[in-house]
């Protein structure tokens, strides 16, 4: 196993501009995205009102690398954060695959998200192509990526304080609701919940398929590891940012989705199509559906932005330790990786216009090799952890601990190759599985190349000192 003493990212000159509340909203900003605002009512039309068992094992699941992670992140603050660790206690192909699979899976939600944002924006001005609007938006972040990273952090923390805000005035309002304090309404009682063929209508298999729905709307929130790196005290900023986030996304999440299953039948069209819109529309709060459009716009810009941030951070940690291009390790005089920033934008322009025009069968292969990505980057979490605890205890650099080590740590293990054996009986699911391992075999293949390369650059002309001895 490699020394975690080894001299790479803690000790580079990124920006230092990144505070607590920052991190704090920057995670729950990233996890609480266009997944929770629009994806909830497909798990719940797959699930029924059990998509609630759905979201509380994903949840836990999701907690417990969060865990290890924010473990990890304090001892070993570092911008490439679990490729940093999985090169760490793994090896360095592990490193470089896990940097560049995330790489890879961030640029084309990129896309994803910007073509959404600027489709919506351009149903509001239609007399503005579509094109247009995401170009103004793509040139927007992209300045605010390259100025220094507390103008990031604020941009984030304000985009991450609409939603948050949102969310607990849906909370609130739906809970009224549930108890019929709203003027015309009833109490609900458990009719919903547990009518309409019962609290888990599809059975357990609906459950399984509900947790393939929901697990990966939890994604983002490990980009908190990777900014702390340029917190002003990583040890204890990752440490109060991890311990905050997990619990405020899991009452977040449970919290919407029970009022969902509680205020409206499980099979309520509407539900599927705009869960939130269906339970406000419910408390006869006018313009409520455009508003949550504009909620949207802000969830998939924020979204954006964090992606940008983040696979700027990721490319400028894999060229700092040989892994990428070296122009991509440039820092400006503000500490930002400007060259890594400008891939990141000319790779999102590249997957806006992958959206526009390559038709749905190609786009929908590069869209699935992203699909168990995140699945993989979470196991790839765990084995980092349980290789690299009792190193990081014996050098007494543990600030945060996971729970019940090591039984908590092989149990989720377990529980994510769970999922990957119900992704191996799901169709669709099982297409992303093996375009994601088609995907991994060949980053793998190409860091073997450059691991090759690399030890040919260092190693010395042996013929040529033959020919200097005689």
């Amino acid at each position: 196993m490699s020394n975690t003493d080894a001299p790479e990212e803690t000790t580079t000159a990124l920006g230092q501009g990144l505070k607590v509340r920052h991190l704090t909203m920057m995670g729950l900003g990233s996890a609480i995205g266009a997944g929770l605002f629009l994806g909830t009512g497909v798990g719940i039309a797959t699930a029924g009102p059990a998509v609630l068992l759905s979201y509380i094992i994903a949840g836990a699941v999701v907690v417990f690398v969060m865990r290890m992670l924010g473990e990890m992140g304090a001892a070993i603050p570092a911008s490439g954060s679990f490729s940093h660790y999985a090169r760490l206690g793994i090896g360095e192909w592990a490193g470089f695959v896990m940097g560049w699979l995330y790489w890879f899976m961030l640029i084309m939600v990129l896309g994803a998200e910007i073509t959404g944002a600027s489709a919506i924006v351009n149903e509001w001005l239609p007399s503005i192509p579509q094109w247009m609007i995401a170009l103004v938006f793509v040139v927007f972040f992209a300045i605010v990526n390259l100025a220094k990273v507390s103008n990031f952090g604020e941009f984030e923390f304000w985009f991450a304080a609409i939603k948050v805000t949102v969310i607990i005035g849906f909370l609130i309002i739906g809970v009224l609701l549930v108890f019929g304090l709203l003027p015309d309404t009833d109490p609900v009682g458990t009719s919903n919940l547990f009518g309409q063929g019962g609290f888990m209508p599809n059975g357990f298999s609906g459950v399984a398929a509900g947790l393939l729905v929901v697990a990966f709307a939890f994604g983002g929130i490990e980009i908190v590891t990777i900014a702390a790196a340029e917190s002003e005290n990583p040890e204890r900023s990752i440490a109060l940012a991890v311990r905050s986030v997990v619990w405020r996304i899991s009452v977040f999440y449970i919290g919407a989705i029970s009022i969902m299953v509680l205020v409206l039948p499980w099979n309520d069209p509407d539900l599927e199509t705009s869960p939130f819109v269906s339970v406000l529309n419910l408390a006869n709060i006018p313009g409520v559906a455009g508003f949550m459009e504009l909620v949207v716009v802000v969830a998939l810009l924020s979204a954006f932005n964090a992606n940008i941030y983040g696979t700027s951070r990721m490319a400028f940690s894999l060229s700092r330790r040989g892994d990428g291009p070296a122009f991509m390790a440039k820092l400006s005089s503000t500490g930002v990786p400007t060259n890594a920033v400008l891939l990141s934008v000319f790779f999102g322009f590249v997957s806006v216009m992958l959206n526009w025009l390559l038709p749905d069968d190609l786009l929908g292969i590069l869209l699935n090799a992203v699909g168990a990505a995140l699945l993989v980057i979470w196991i790839f979490i765990v084995i980092s952890h349980l290789r690299l605890r009792k190193q990081l205890e014996a050098e007494g650099k543990l600030t945060i601990r996971m729970w019940l080590f090591p039984y908590l740590s092989y149990a989720t293990l377990a529980m994510l190759g769970a999922f990957v054996v119900l992704m191996l009986f799901d169709e669709d699911a099982r297409d992303q599985l093996i375009s994601t391992a088609v995907l991994f075999a060949v980053i793998a293949a190409l860091g073997y190349a450059n691991s090759r390369w690399r030890k040919d650059q260092h190693q010395p002309d042996c013929s040529h000192k033959r020919r200097s001895a005689r």
